[in-house]
């Protein structure tokens, strides 16, 4: 495999072993404390983007099927697959997955995670977003948008459903038992 430049987390003697669709393997000698070496390896995945879509006074969420899941209840969300503009990536997914667009876009938090899976989570919030078009699904997707309030939404982590970014369900669990916090996402949502 041809020598690239390895990924931000990685050693700068990582060699690109594996390269799929959506993941590479990285592997690297690594020096141990008795002064062995032993291979080690790290994944890396494109970053990803989650919205938080407000429309009027609920939050649109998706119940979708992909090939390999079925039955799931999602934040809008998918791969950062076309640039590595992240809010660009947002819209697109946004757009594709629902038909709507929003004019006000906030981000939320990134968590980057660089441990043995080095993976971008970016979350975002669009505002007051408006239908504009039909969906336009990949051939992999059944996505049926539906509108929650938003006590039901920060309740999503009781649905055995509800698949999100492992960062995300924290998240919602600290807005549960916090009413400061809480109050103050609902006005970010809902200003």
């Amino acid at each position: 495999m041809k020598h690239i430049k390895p990924r931000e987390g990685l050693p700068p003697n990582a060699k690109l072993a594996f390269k799929g669709v959506i993941f590479e393997v990285w592997q690297w000698e690594q020096e141990m404390f008795d002064g062995t070496t032993e291979t080690f390896e790290r994944i890396w995945r494109l970053p990803t983007v989650e919205i938080i879509a407000t429309v009027g006074d609920k939050i649109l969420i998706e119940e979708q099927d992909q090939p390999d899941r079925k039955n799931n209840i999602t934040l809008v969300a998918g791969r950062a697959d076309h640039s590595e503009d992240m809010l660009a990536e947002a819209k697109r997914e946004l757009l594709e997955e629902t038909g709507h667009q929003s004019d006000d876009w906030q981000l939320l938090f990134t968590h980057a995670s660089h441990e043995k899976i080095i993976h971008d989570a970016h979350f975002f919030i669009a505002r007051n977003c408006k239908k504009v078009q039909e969906q336009q699904l990949d051939p992999g997707e059944k996505i049926q948008p539906k509108l929650i309030d938003f006590e039901r939404f920060i309740m999503l982590t009781e649905e055995p459903r509800f698949w999100c970014s492992p960062y995300f369900v924290p998240y919602l669990l600290r807005l549960q038992i916090d009413p400061i916090k809480k109050e103050a996402f609902r006005k970010l949502l809902f200003p």
